[in-house]
């Protein structure tokens, strides 16, 4: 309390008034000063970049036109150039790799958080948080070498079984034909790089669901658990709805780490330059295998078609990891959760 002031006579004539501190402390004001330059720095890195690609746009756009985003080939020596190949192969690839990859990590998610016993927490987060730090090369290496010869024999008894499905049917491969002289008919296929980038995209859905299924609010979970709830009730019921923005975030994060791959998938995929939707059949292409493929050999005006490419999948990236900032904004302030 703060002491009183006499007044005339000696009466007390109440408290003196506190001098309140307006601005920031300053540590407080180095704080915000570094954070906001390293973000204005980050900024400007990325617009430059946009706008440095965006410059190799415009050369290219005129001596191709239009078509260089509708045009398949890409052979400069004929002067066809085009993305169109390369990004249906960039999509495919990357929902693969999200179809395989989303429930193994929200699968490992929900164990870390909820099953796994405390003194095994810590070595399955480092561990799962480790597969983020190997580099893409011995992934690609692990899906030529190890997983391209067996998924092949998967590959053939899908179109054998469930080549009734268009998304499985290889057009003029026999069943029943022997698997060594079938191999060219899968080798380097969109499943088998989807596969491979899987393995890339689970430690970053992992973290963000396991970071956001760990502030479940814990009076939910108890009075879920004080009405009867079952362990996995309480998941359905309290953990799944709080965390679906960061399901949803985790996701949506994964498949821009998918849309930008490119040794791992350089290494395993048969370049193809065609409009194939059977993930099992040989051959494919993205953006950023084609730009690594066709880096060395690029006259100067490919080269800018090459980066004209290289333009179109930043936007695409771009965008998707802004919507999945939202979604974790949103997930980590609880504005969507309905419980």
């Amino acid at each position: 309390m703060s002491a009183a002031i006499s007044g005339p006579g000696g009466q007390a004539t109440g408290p003196s008034p506190r001098r309140i501190f307006r601005g920031l402390m300053p540590a407080d004001r180095v704080f915000f000063g570094v954070s906001w330059s390293v973000g204005t720095l980050v900024l400007i890195i990325c617009g430059s970049i946009g706008l440095f690609l965006l410059l190799q746009l415009i050369p290219t756009v005129r001596a191709y036109g239009l078509h260089f985003f509708t045009q398949v080939n890409w052979d400069p020596y004929i002067g066809q150039i085009g993305v169109a190949a390369a990004l249906l192969g960039t999509f495919e690839v990357a929902l693969v790799a999200i179809v395989v990859s989303v429930p193994l990590a929200l699968l490992t998610a929900l164990y870390i958080t909820e099953y796994a016993p405390q003194f095994l927490k810590s070595g399955l987060v480092s561990l799962i948080d480790l597969m983020a730090a190997i580099p893409s090369i011995i992934y690609g290496l692990w899906g030529f070498f190890l997983l391209t010869p067996r998924a092949e024999e998967v590959s053939r008894w899908l179109n054998t079984y469930l080549g009734w499905f268009p998304l499985f049917k290889v057009a003029g491969a026999n069943p029943r034909a022997a698997v060594v002289s079938m191999a060219s008919t899968y080798y380097g296929s969109v499943a088998i790089a989807g596969v491979v980038v899987a393995m890339m995209v689970i430690p970053m859905a992992c973290a963000v669901m396991r970071g956001v299924f760990a502030q479940a609010p814990p009076g939910e979970r108890e009075g879920a658990l004080a009405l009867g709830a079952t362990k996995w009730g309480v998941i359905r019921t309290v953990v799944l709805p709080f965390g679906r923005g960061g399901i949803i975030g985790g996701t949506m994060l994964g498949l821009g780490r998918a849309l930008g791959e490119t040794i791992a998938v350089l290494t395993v995929i048969a370049v193809v330059f065609d409009i194939n939707f059977r993930i099992l059949r040989s051959g494919t292409i993205t953006v950023a295998s084609l730009i690594a493929d066709r880096w060395n050999e690029a006259t100067p005006g490919q080269l800018s078609a090459l980066l004209a490419a290289g333009f179109v999948l930043f936007v695409i990236t771009m965008a998707v990891n802004f919507i999945a900032a939202i979604f974790v904004t949103r997930s980590r302030s609880g504005a969507s959760t309905e419980i």
